[in-house]
């Protein structure tokens, strides 16, 4: 592995799930592998668990970490070429990623949609820019439309608990929000789920209003449903998340009452286990009483971040 961007970077997911999981049982058995190396965290957005647990996960490699919020602490970017620098940005991309790569053997990269033009998001600018100048391995801590660490840590969750002898029927089920979120999450975890569906892994469903089908080059394989209470039938594990519209680009669409996930709903499913990558706003996209509750594997899910984390840094380590 040479960048973490998308599961498209891996060449065998079951064995990259499989090093998570040994990690997990021995958390410090590579810990020469990072000696003398440093990560750069970079952040233009807010995070809590993809930081602590990226950065748990270089220390238990031995690297050493820095962490840069950029739209606190660092000047502003530009990333056009051919502009005369008159206005409010101070450095150019080429720069900034460069200079950064200079001081760094790994670069983690954060950086959220602006949700105004699919075009500019979808094209991924800001991330392959920063990749092409830097000149280091980069991991993903997520980008304008995927989100592969939590992706891998999802997989990673649903291999660990799934404990029968058919493959896990696995739903992405959206959820209701006041705002406007990006496709990141659910395009990622989509992308990794057909992945798996193709490895006989997993059957994957993914059940939303009309108005809010993703991007259909993150759901091959996927079956696709517009009826909750229909999706959830032998559901073992339901994935919960909210999204805004891709054919309306960033917007929020009406939809019809009753799509908040309730322990009601779940009497239809196979005791599913509930997932979601948090934050979470509670008895809006998920109720309390399924947070709260024996189905909700929502804080063991963000436990495994760690492990997916330290799985990826022991890959690009092994490679520098």
């Amino acid at each position: 592995m040479k960048q973490f961007t998308s599961v498209h970077d891996v060449e065998d997911i079951k064995a990259l799930v499989a090093a998570a999981l040994a990690l997990k049982e021995s958390p410090y058995a590579h810990q020469g592998l990072g000696k003398n190396k440093t990560i750069g965290l970079v952040f233009l957005n807010p995070s809590l668990r993809t930081r602590l647990s990226t950065q748990k996960a270089a220390l238990n490699l031995g690297m050493n970490v820095m962490v840069m919020n950029m739209d606190k602490e660092g000047w502003a970017l530009e990333t056009q070429d051919g502009v005369v620098m008159n206005g409010g940005t101070v450095e150019h991309i080429r720069e900034a990623a460069a200079v950064m790569g200079q001081y760094c053997d790994i670069l983690g990269l954060r950086s959220f949609p602006k949700l105004q033009s699919k075009e500019e998001d979808y094209s991924e600018d800001f991330f392959n820019k920063f990749i092409s100048y830097c000149g280091v391995p980069v991991v993903s801590l997520e980008s304008a439309t995927r989100h592969p660490l939590q992706s891998l840590t999802d997989l990673v969750t649903i291999s660990e608990t799934w404990k029968g002898v058919a493959k896990p029927k696995v739903v992405l089920a959206w959820a209701p929000h006041i705002k406007a979120l990006p496709q990141a999450v659910p395009n990622s975890f989509s992308e990794w789920m057909c992945k798996a569906q193709q490895e006989d892994l997993l059957d994957f469903t993914i059940v939303q209003p009309k108005g809010y089908e993703l991007n259909e080059d993150f759901t091959p394989g996927a079956a696709i449903s517009y009826n909750l209470d229909e999706a959830l039938e032998g559901a073992d594990y339901i994935y919960v998340k909210n999204w805004s519209s891709y054919k309306e680009y960033g917007k929020v669409l009406t939809y019809p009452e009753g799509w908040m996930l309730t322990n009601e709903k779940l009497k239809g499913t196979n005791d599913a286990k509930v997932m979601h990558c948090l934050p979470v706003r509670r008895d809006l996209e998920l109720s309390s009483e399924v947070l709260d509750g024996p189905n909700s594997l929502v804080i063991h899910e963000a436990g495994n971040r760690l492990w997916a984390a330290q799985a990826v840094l022991k890959q690009l380590l092994e490679n520098l």
